[in-house]
């Protein structure tokens, strides 16, 4: 009986990490309103494709803002092109990334 009760709190702790670390991945989807349309970005399906620090260059998780002045923070419209484009031009077969309604939907 007492190793089944430390199986079940073992299996508990690991449980509870596990969505600790699946909750701390951000939203699964992503939605900005831009003026030529509505971007969907699928932040899960970009997170099993590359690093957080390839888009969250700090390893935090805040707004450009919070580390960088107004002056000096880029436009999230140039940041996220320069960071997107060029994989979705590489990626044409799977993402329209060569035309901007590919991603900008009205």
């Amino acid at each position: 009986m007492k190793k089944i009760l430390v199986l079940f709190v073992v299996a508990l702790f690991v449980g509870t990490a596990v969505v600790a670390v699946a909750e701390d991945r951000g939203a699964a989807q992503i939605k900005y309103e831009t003026k030529l349309g509505t971007v969907t970005f699928e932040h899960a399906a970009h997170q099993e494709r590359a690093d957080c620090v390839a888009c969250h260059h700090t390893g935090s998780y805040e707004p450009c803002k919070s580390c960088h002045d107004g002056t000096k923070a880029p436009k999230a419209k140039d940041a996220f092109h320069k960071n997107c484009k060029e994989c979705h031009k590489q990626k044409a077969a799977e993402v329209d990334g060569k035309k901007c309604k590919g991603c900008h939907v009205k």
